[in-house]
């Protein structure tokens, strides 16, 4: 049995391939990097370049950009998404409905809250609670 392919045509008329990835069944960008033990909903979508690490999820219409980051064990939300080149940070939780503007920080471990917006090309930064529950701060 051979492998798969989804086509889409993007807003620009170039035409784009998707497979379904083997953790979650979502469609992930044939140029994109999606490590094996990452987890991509089956209703979720990682566009090209884009890379999400190792041990990390995108939830239920997750939206991963094209070249963005999710780095190791981040988590994206239920319809969350994430802007071009934006970075997720190292055990990063997106809530539900945010969104992380094209070119934005998230810091590790900081916890965007349900439908917040992270601006274009801005950070946010992990509070102390954040840190502590990770064992990263006093």
């Amino acid at each position: 049995m051979g492998i798969s392919y989804v086509e889409f045509e993007d807003e620009a008329g170039v035409l784009r391939r998707y497979r379904k990835h083997a953790n979650g069944r979502g469609l992930v960008s044939t140029t994109a990097k999606v490590d094996q033990s990452a987890f991509v909903d089956p209703t979720a979508y990682v566009d090209p370049g884009a890379e999400v690490q190792r041990g990390a999820r995108i939830e239920h219409g997750g939206w991963v950009e094209a070249g963005a980051i999710v780095a190791e064990r981040a988590v994206v939300g239920v319809n969350a998404r994430i802007g071009q080149r934006a970075v997720v940070g190292r055990s990063a939780v997106v809530g539900p409905f945010a969104q992380v503007g094209r070119e934005a920080r998230v810091q590790n471990a900081a916890r965007v809250p349900r439908e917040y917006v992270v601006e274009a090309g801005a950070e946010y930064t992990a509070s102390g609670d954040d840190l502590r529950r990770l064992g990263l701060a006093a």
